[in-house]
C-alpha cells in the first residue's frame, strides 16, 4: 500500500511539471522606433486576457511566458500607438516596429486623484516632466526642468540647494510646498525644508516628475498649501541596464564673478537588473563637485524700515563708519562711539572710586585740576601725582575723558570690519548621493520593494541667516509592500546637520575670539579721538582710528584665520557658530482602493501617521533637556463618479489630521471635469488645504546674533518671561527712546493670540484641450483666500534691551490670485514649441506682518525643441527663455528687491545609437548675465558644459 502510495505522488508530481512545463511557453523579440530604429526600452507587454506581463530591457529586448499559442501580446507605452500582434509561433523572434505618436496630451498621472488617469480629464491643474522631457533637457538638474513650467517659482540658495513654489510665497524651504520622493517626504524634518537636490534619485534614476499647482492638503496633508511635487523613480523590472552620465563643463565666467573661472563635475551612473520574474534590483549614485555661487552683494544694509521700504542706504565700509554689507558678515556688531566713551570713563571712575575707599573720584579730580584744553604736560604732570596704582587707569582714561568734555566724540554708532561670504564658507560644493532598491513580487499583482537614500556633502542655504550645510547627511530607508489596488509603507528619515554652521554667528564669535569687542571699540574711539585731537579731518580719524583697532586682525585664509574660525565653527551654538541637528521622522501610511467592494463609485481611502523627534540639543529648537516627540495623524476618503455619459466626472474628497499640539483639521476638496467634446475638457474645483506650523515655527529658539528666532508655542514667550517683562512694537521703542525714555505712554506692547493652523481656500477653473493631435492649450484663473496666516512679528524686551522675531498668526485674512496659460505646439518634422505665461497677486497683506510673499507679479517662459532631426534623426536640441519680473523680497534673513531678468538655457545633442549613447553640448544662462533669484543670495552666472551618456536612448 506504501509503495502504491509513492508510485502515486510520484506519477502526480510529473503531471504537475508537465502542466508547468507546457504553461511555460517563452515568447522572445526585439522592439525598434519604425521611425529611427532606435532600441525602445521599458515597453510594457502583456497577455491580453491573462495576468502575464513584463517589460523590454535598456537594449529594447523581451521574454515573456504564456500559458498557450496562439497568444495576443499588446506593446504600450506613452509616445508610442498601442499595438497588438498575435503569436502563433514561439520558436521565432518577434520583431515589433513600434510607431511612434504625438506625445501631447497623452501622458497618464497618478499625482491628481492619487489613481492613473489621463492628464487631459484630470479635475485639477497639474504639470508632468517625464523621461524624454530630462534627457533632452538643457538644465543640469532635473529640479532646474520645473522652473519653465508655468506658474513656477524656484529660490537658489547655491548651486545644490533649489527651493520650488507656486502661487506666491516663495522663499528658501518654503514650508507650504509638499515634496515627495516615491511616496516620502522629502523634508529635513528638523532644518524644515525640502533637500531633493541633496538626496534622492539621480537623474539617471528618475521616471516622471509631478506636480500640483495650488492646494493639494486633502489627500497629501499638512504643508500641500501651494503645491505639491511628487518624484517618481524608475522601477527595475522596468528599467533595466547599466546606464552613466559623466558631464563636464566650466562656470564664474567674467571679471564680477568673485570665485574665478572654476570646473564643474557631475557623474552619475544606475545599474538595473531584473534577475528573474519576482525579483529585480537597482542600485545608483551621483556626484556633484563644483565651487558654488557665492553671495557677494556689497551694498550698505540699515534694517530700518518696515513692509516694502528699501533697506539699503548709501555708503561703503570707507565713507560709512557704521557699514554694514548684506553679504559681509561680523560688521552687524556695532555700539556707539559716546556710549563707548561714556561707559569706559564710569567702569574707570567706579573702579578708581572702590580702590580709594570713596575717596578719589577721577572725573571730579580731572574736571577741578585740569583745564578742558590741556597740554600733555599738563595731563602727564597730573598723572604722575597720583597713587602709581591709579596711574595706568587714569592714562588709559584720557582719551575718552577730554573726548567727552570737549565733544570731540561723536554721536555715531560704529560696527566691526567684517568678512565676506568667500571668505568664511569654503565656495567648493559637493554633492554624493547613493540609493539602492530591491524589488520581489509576492504574486503577479503584489510588489514588495524596499529603498534606500543616502546624501551627503556641503551646500550652503538661506534661512534666518546663511548656514554653510557643511558635511550634511541625510537618510531615507522605505519597506512597501504594493498592489494594485493598496498599499503600504514605511519610511524614515534620518538628519544629521554635520559641521554646518551659521555664518554671521560663527563671524561674530570669531571677531570676539580674536578681540573682544570690549576691547576693540574702546581702541576704536581712543584712536579717533587721538587723529581729531592732533588736528586731522573727521574721515581721517575714522580710518586711523579703524586701523588701529584692527592691528593683528587675522586675514582670511591665514593659518591664524583658519585655526581660530575652525576653533569657533567646530564648538556648538552658543558658544560656537555650530548647530546641531539630528532630528529624525518615521511616518507609516496606506492607502486602498474598494472598487471591488462598492459599485456606486470609485472610492479611496487612506490613513498616516509620523512622528517627529526634534534633537538640536539646544542649538536650534528648545530642547536643551532632551530630545521634543511631536506626533501627527491623518486620514482621507475620495470618492468619484462619472455622469452624463462619462462626460462629467465628479471626485468628493476629505481628509482629517491632528498634531498633538494643536487641533484637528478637517480638508474637503470637490473637484469636476466635463468632456465638452473629444480632447476638450473644463474642470473646477474648490480645495482647503492647511498646515500645521511646522518644527521650527513651532520650537525654533536661535540666537542670530541680531535678534532672537522663536517659535509659537506659548512655552517659548513663557521662557523668555514675556508675561512678566513685557515686549513692545519696534516702532514704540524707538519713539520712546527718541523720546529720551521717559515717555512710558509712548510703548505700546506686542500681543499674540492663539496660535494655530494655517488654512487656505481655494478656487480654480481651468480649461484643457487637444486640437488636432498638434496644439495643446492648458489655462486656469484661481482665487485663493488664507486664514490663520503664519508670519512673524517683531518685538523688543525693554527689560532685557533683547529683541525678538516671533511666529504668529495675522488677524488678516490675506488673499491671493493669478492665472497661467500654457500652448504646446508641435510642428512638422518632430519641432515642439512651448510657451507659457502666469501671473500672482496678493491682497490685503497686513502691513504689520511678514507676509513673504516673495513673488513676481508676472513670468514667462519660451521654448524650442526637438528630440530627433537631422541625419536619421540623430540630432536634438532645446533652447528655453525664462523671464520674471521685479519683486521683494521678506524674510527672516534680509529684506531687500529682487530686479527682473530673463535667462537662455540651450543644449545640442547627438545620438550614437550603436552604442546606445548621446554626446550633449549644452548650458545654462548662455548671456551669462548674473542674477539673483531672492535678496542676499548668490549671483548666478553661466554654466556650459559637455557630457557623454550611455544607455539612456
Amino acid at each position: 500500500m506504501k509503495k502504491k502510495l509513492q508510485y502515486l505522488i510520484v506519477i502526480v508530481l510529473l503531471n504537475f511539471i508537465a502542466i508547468a512545463s507546457f504553461a511555460q511557453t517563452t515568447i522572445s523579440g526585439n522592439i525598434n522606433n519604425s521611425v529611427s530604429n532606435d532600441k525602445v526600452p521599458a515597453v510594457s507587454i502583456t497577455v491580453k486576457g491573462g495576468s502575464q506581463g513584463t517589460f523590454t530591457d535598456d537594449k529594447g529586448k523581451f521574454k515573456i511566458k504564456v500559458t498557450k499559442l496562439p497568444a495576443t501580446l499588446v506593446f504600450s507605452s506613452i509616445g508610442y500607438d498601442q499595438q497588438e500582434i498575435t503569436v502563433t509561433d514561439a520558436a521565432q523572434t518577434l520583431n515589433v516596429s513600434f510607431v511612434p505618436t504625438s506625445t501631447l496630451g497623452q501622458d497618464v498621472v497618478v499625482s491628481a486623484s492619487r489613481l492613473p488617469e489621463k492628464v487631459m480629464t484630470s479635475p485639477v491643474s497639474i504639470e508632468r516632466i517625464g523621461i524624454a522631457t530630462i534627457r533632452n533637457s538643457p538644465a543640469t538638474d532635473y529640479y532646474d526642468i520645473v522652473k519653465t513650467l508655468k506658474g513656477v517659482d524656484v529660490t537658489n540658495s547655491s548651486l545644490t540647494f533649489t527651493s520650488v513654489t507656486t502661487r506666491g510665497f516663495n522663499g528658501s524651504g518654503n514650508p507650504r510646498f509638499n515634496q515627495f520622493v516615491d511616496g516620502m517626504d522629502n523634508q529635513a524634518p528638523g532644518l524644515s525644508f525640502s533637500v531633493g537636490s541633496i538626496v534622492g534619485p539621480s537623474q539617471l534614476d528618475v521616471d516622471n516628475v509631478e506636480l500640483l499647482p495650488g492646494a493639494s492638503s486633502a489627500l497629501y496633508g499638512s504643508g500641500g498649501m501651494n503645491g505639491t511635487l511628487l518624484i517618481t523613480s524608475k522601477n527595475p523590472f522596468k528599467y533595466q541596464g547599466v546606464s552613466f552620465e559623466v558631464k563636464e563643463g566650466i562656470m564664474h565666467l567674467g571679471s564680477q564673478d568673485p570665485v574665478g573661472v572654476s570646473p564643474y563635475t557631475n557623474i552619475s551612473a544606475r545599474w538595473g537588473k531584473k534577475v528573474s520574474d519576482r525579483f529585480a534590483f537597482k542600485i545608483g549614485g551621483e556626484l556633484i563637485d563644483a565651487k558654488d555661487w557665492v553671495a557677494h552683494d556689497s551694498t550698505n544694509y540699515t534694517g530700518a524700515g518696515t513692509g516694502s521700504a528699501n533697506h539699503t542706504i548709501p555708503g561703503t565700509r570707507a565713507s560709512d563708519p557704521n557699514y554694514n554689507g548684506v553679504n559681509v558678515y561680523g560688521d552687524d556688531i556695532n555700539a556707539n562711539m559716546q556710549s563707548v566713551a561714556n561707559s569706559v570713563q564710569t567702569q574707570t571712575r567706579n573702579g578708581l572710586l572702590a580702590a580709594s575707599g570713596g575717596s578719589y573720584d577721577v572725573v571730579a579730580s580731572m574736571n577741578s585740576n585740569l583745564p578742558a584744553n590741556a597740554t600733555p604736560q599738563q595731563i602727564q604732570s597730573y598723572i604722575s601725582s597720583l597713587p602709581a596704582g591709579f596711574q595706568p587707569s587714569v592714562t588709559n582714561l584720557v582719551p575718552f575723558y577730554f573726548g567727552l568734555r570737549n565733544n570731540l566724540i561723536p554721536n555715531q554708532n560704529v560696527s566691526r570690519t567684517g568678512y565676506n561670504e568667500s571668505q568664511i564658507i569654503n565656495p567648493r560644493t559637493y554633492i554624493v548621493k547613493l540609493n539602492a532598491g530591491l524589488y520581489y513580487k509576492l504574486t503577479p499583482k503584489t510588489e514588495a520593494s524596499f529603498q534606500a537614500y543616502y546624501g551627503t556633502g556641503n551646500s550652503v542655504y538661506t534661512g534666518s541667516d546663511r548656514y554653510s550645510l557643511k558635511n550634511l547627511m541625510i537618510g531615507q530607508y522605505k519597506l512597501e509592500v504594493r498592489n494594485e489596488n493598496w498599499f503600504v509603507k514605511a519610511y524614515t528619515t534620518q538628519e544629521n546637520s554635520g559641521d554646518a554652521f551659521n555664518a554671521t554667528i560663527a563671524t561674530d564669535l570669531f571677531d570676539e575670539a580674536w578681540k573682544p569687542s570690549t576691547t576693540w571699540f574702546p581702541q576704536y574711539v581712543a584712536a579717533y579721538f587721538q587723529t581729531i585731537a592732533a588736528g586731522g579731518t573727521q574721515s581721517m580719524a575714522y580710518a586711523n582710528a579703524r586701523n588701529f583697532a584692527d592691528i593683528g586682525r587675522p586675514v582670511a585664509g591665514s593659518v591664524n584665520f583658519d585655526t581660530t574660525f575652525n576653533k569657533v565653527v567646530s564648538q556648538a551654538i552658543p558658544k560656537g557658530g555650530k548647530f546641531l541637528d539630528r532630528t529624525c521622522l518615521y511616518n507609516i501610511d496606506g492607502q486602498y482602493n474598494l472598487k471591488q467592494y462598492v459599485k456606486f463609485a470609485d472610492v479611496l481611502v487612506g490613513a498616516s501617521y509620523r512622528l517627529y523627534r526634534l534633537n538640536s540639543q539646544g542649538t536650534l529648537f528648545a530642547d536643551t533637556t532632551g530630545p521634543i516627540n511631536t506626533s501627527e495623524f491623518g486620514a482621507y476618503i475620495q470618492l468619484a463618479r462619472k455622469f452624463i455619459d462619462d462626460k462629467l466626472k465628479l471626485t468628493l474628497s476629505g481628509r482629517y489630521d491632528k498634531n498633538q499640539n494643536f487641533a484637528g483639521k478637517f480638508t474637503p476638496r470637490i473637484a469636476a471635469v466635463y468632456t465638452v467634446a473629444p480632447d476638450q475638457n473644463i474642470r473646477a474645483s474648490y480645495q482647503n488645504a492647511y498646515r500645521f506650523p511646522s518644527n521650527q515655527n513651532q520650537w525654533i529658539n536661535l540666537n542670530t546674533g541680531t535678534g532672537i528666532l522663536i517659535g509659537g508655542l506659548p512655552s517659548l514667550r513663557q521662557f523668555y518671561g514675556f508675561d512678566t517683562k513685557p515686549v513692545y512694537t519696534p516702532a514704540s521703542v524707538y519713539a520712546f527712546q527718541a523720546g529720551g525714555g521717559t515717555d512710558p505712554s509712548l510703548l505700546v506692547q506686542q500681543h499674540f493670540g492663539e496660535y494655530k493652523p494655517e488654512t487656505v481656500n481655494s478656487y480654480e477653473i481651468g480649461y484643457k484641450g487637444l486640437f488636432n493631435k498638434r496644439l495643446l492649450i492648458d489655462a486656469y484663473i484661481y482665487y485663493s483666500q488664507y486664514k490663520d496666516f503664519i508670519g512673524r512679528v517683531q518685538a523688543i524686551q525693554l527689560a532685557t534691551q533683547e529683541g525678538f522675531s516671533v511666529s504668529v498668526n495675522s488677524a488678516n485674512k490675506v488673499s491671493t490670485n493669478g492665472y497661467g496659460l500654457s500652448v504646446s505646439y508641435l510642428l512638422p518634422h518632430n519641432f515642439v514649441v512651448d510657451v507659457n505665461a502666469s501671473s500672482d497677486n496678493i491682497d490685503n497683506p497686513d502691513t504689520n506682518f511678514a507676509t513673504y510673499w516673495n513673488t513676481p507679479k508676472y513670468r514667462a517662459n519660451i521654448g524650442v525643441s526637438n528630440s530627433g532631426f537631422g541625419h536619421k534623426k540623430l540630432f536634438g536640441f532645446n533652447a528655453q527663455y525664462r523671464w520674471q519680473d521685479s519683486y521683494y523680497t521678506e524674510s527672516d534673513f534680509l529684506q531687500g528687491n529682487v530686479p527682473a531678468f530673463g535667462t537662455i538655457d540651450a543644449l545640442v545633442s547627438y545620438k550614437l545609437p550603436k552604442i546606445s549613447a548621446m554626446i550633449k553640448v549644452g548650458g545654462t544662462n548662455l548671456l551669462n548675465h548674473y542674477y539673483i533669484s531672492a535678496f542676499a543670495n548668490p549671483s548666478i552666472g553661466g554654466l556650459y558644459y559637455v557630457s557623454f551618456a550611455y544607455n539612456i536612448l
